[in-house]
């Protein structure tokens, strides 16, 4: 008896520390579970708040401003990103801009449709591009650039 006593007791430390050493999901893998691809955010998340409501908050390293290859556009991301998440969309985004001719106007919302395109709102206007397009977090030209989350290209 008393060694069922001490198996179930090391068997229920090592569950303990097993789930307590386990790492928060990062940035990127929060958005995979509201349905979205990690390519909308660029690399260089230094980390992030999701708030009981849905309201978030996403911290760069800096500013950040990169070309969209095969699109034209250029966006850019300031320091801080904010918004609401639901399964699927984002909105009230503030933070992210398009650069369209040559004016820049924020984004304030996306969604996910589900039909392999995701939708992006400017105001009453929106774009759509293929979710294929966020496969890979883009890098931007950020001049305080800390990369160390590079094992979101992997995941």
């Amino acid at each position: 008896m008393q060694i069922i006593k001490t198996l179930v007791g090391i068997s229920l430390l090592t569950w303990i520390s097993m789930v307590s050493s386990s790492d928060p999901p990062t940035a990127y893998e929060m958005l995979e579970k509201f349905n979205f691809p990690k390519g909308i955010l660029p690399l260089g998340v230094k980390s992030y708040t999701l708030h009981e409501d849905n309201r978030f908050e996403v911290y760069l390293n800096g500013d950040c401003k990169f070309e969209i290859e095969n699109g034209g556009y250029s966006l850019n991301y300031k320091k801080k990103i904010s918004g609401k998440v639901v399964f699927g969309d984002l909105r009230e985004l503030q933070g992210v801009s398009v650069k369209i001719l040559f004016v820049w106007v924020s984004i304030g919302e996306v969604r996910n449709r589900g039909d392999g395109k995701m939708e992006f709102y400017v105001g009453p206007l929106s774009a759509s591009f293929p979710v294929s397009n966020f496969e890979d977090c883009p890098q931007c030209d950020c001049k305080n650039r800390d990369y160390t989350n590079q094992m979101v290209l992997d995941s």
